[in-house]
């Protein structure tokens, strides 16, 4: 094989622990951890081939807010080989890790400022250490361990995590993507480098108050006990916003570290399986390329504003979330007073923000039928489906969430659903948990659409 036209890789990753108080995200409330159960890092993973470069880098995180994604990109501007047209950054999610987004309470700018450097050196390190390879793909499925957690109730609404058992269920409202393509790079000698596999699932299995990579770290360690304690494992996190690992229908407690191992350990078993069957790339030609999509604010009306309002004085004397007060999902289920203050609080504010929120969309393919894409903030499972079946179909396709900022600085994130959940129920579709217009999804998949036929036609 010509020298020029030899697949090089770089991979590398460090330690993102904390070393200095904050809380954890993803939860309503403040969280200051409390102990280390496992390591959390920062992985980079940079193509070559020919020259045509294209880099992913993940960090443990709940997400990559506009903030970030720019203090990041910041760090890496004199990097010639890598720009924002070429890279996809992005979180796996995980609800046990430090809050990166600034105005969240426990927020430490630190933290951010070191979460970056970090991964800035990781990629700079990844470059330095290219090396060539073999590149492999393949598909596996799991349809045990991830649920939709939008339940239609007996009265016709939606919940969102009704909770156990609960009676009024009648049944989810959408559905699961069960599919995990897989690519992955082999040495020389044969042996597995590098493993990307794409799972619609959230990471929020542990609870608590510990640092944790959730379930993606026991699934990275359960590989590597028998693919080699170098393996790189970038589990990308696929359109989950409305997929969770909950089995409503069996009683059990499922938050806990043993449930994180239980579901990370599940999906290195659907891995591992299908690494035989991999099937080497012998003809590649990268391509990669960007569109930016432009939405809007989140629309809301002078009626729900009126109505937060007199939310707002009736529970008055009610403490507030951030202020020490205990808010979780099922509370809002059971429309407590706690739970109708948050989200009345925070429907106000997010009425004062009327910014365009901006997207930026990145593409990747290797070779004719591959495609990773890139999807900001938490795309609802059939906005992934939509780009594999109706955008990409026949091919195998990654489509990655949490990826290239939120849109706007001002940002934290949010689900982005389906403009047919809105007016059913669940707090994904409220303004403190989608705060981008009702069309956005729309929007994204158009954006898509016009990065397809980059992709194809380069």
């Amino acid at each position: 094989m010509n020298s020029e036209k030899r697949l090089m890789y770089g991979a590398a990753s460090a330690s993102i622990v904390p070393l200095r108080p904050c809380s954890l995200a993803g939860y309503f409330n403040e969280r200051i951890w409390d102990k280390i159960l496992d390591d959390i890092e920062v992985r980079a993973l940079v193509f070559n081939y020919s020259g045509h470069y294209f880099a992913i880098v993940q960090y443990d995180l709940v997400t990559i807010s506009e903030y970030f994604a720019e203090a990041f990109l910041k760090k890496i501007s004199d990097v010639k080989e890598i720009s924002r047209e070429n890279i996809i950054i992005t979180a796996t999610h995980s609800h046990t890790a430090p809050e990166i987004r600034i105005g969240k309470p426990g927020c430490d700018s630190q933290y951010i400022e070191d979460a970056a450097e970090a991964g800035a050196k990781t990629l700079r390190k990844a470059l330095s250490e290219m090396k060539e390879g073999r590149l492999f793909r393949g598909r596996t499925f799991n349809h045990d361990l991830s649920f939709n957690r939008r339940y239609f109730m007996k009265d016709g609404t939606i919940l969102t995590n009704p909770g156990k058992l609960n009676p009024e269920i009648e049944h989810s409202e959408g559905t699961t993507d069960p599919e995990i393509p897989i690519l992955g790079i082999k040495d020389n000698a044969g042996n597995w480098q590098v493993i990307l596999a794409n799972i619609s699932n959230h990471a929020d299995t542990v609870g608590g108050n510990g640092v944790s990579s959730d379930w993606h770290g026991f699934m990275r360690r359960e590989l590597q006990k028998t693919e080699g304690k170098d393996l790189m494992l970038f589990s990308l996190v696929a359109c989950s916003g409305d997929i969770n690992h909950l089995d409503v229908m069996e009683p059990s407690e499922q938050f806990s570290y043993a449930e994180a191992e239980r579901v990370g350990k599940g999906y290195a078993e659907s891995v591992k399986k299908a690494l035989s069957r991999m099937t080497e790339l012998a003809k590649l030609d990268f391509k990669s390329s960007s569109v930016s999509v432009t939405t809007g604010a989140r629309e809301i009306s002078k009626e729900e504003q009126d109505e937060a309002r007199a939310v707002l004085e009736k529970y008055k004397d009610i403490p507030d979330a951030e202020n020490g007060g205990e808010l979780h999902s099922v509370d809002l289920a059971k429309k407590t007073p706690a739970a109708l203050k948050f989200f009345a609080k925070a429907l106000l504010k997010t009425a004062e923000d009327k910014e365009e929120r901006i997207f930026r969309l990145c593409g990747f393919s290797p070779c004719e039928g591959i495609y990773i894409v890139s999807l900001p903030a938490e795309p609802f499972v059939e906005i992934g489906l939509e780009i594999k079946w109706r955008i990409f179909p026949g091919s195998l396709v990654m489509v990655v969430e949490h990826s290239n900022g939120t849109g706007s600085p001002n940002l934290s994130g949010g689900y982005i659903p389906n403009k047919w959940n809105y007016g059913r129920g669940g707090y994904e579709t409220t303004p403190r948990s989608n705060p981008f217009a009702m069309d956005t999804s729309e929007k994204l998949l158009a954006g898509i659409s016009i990065l397809s036929k980059k992709l194809t036609s380069l």
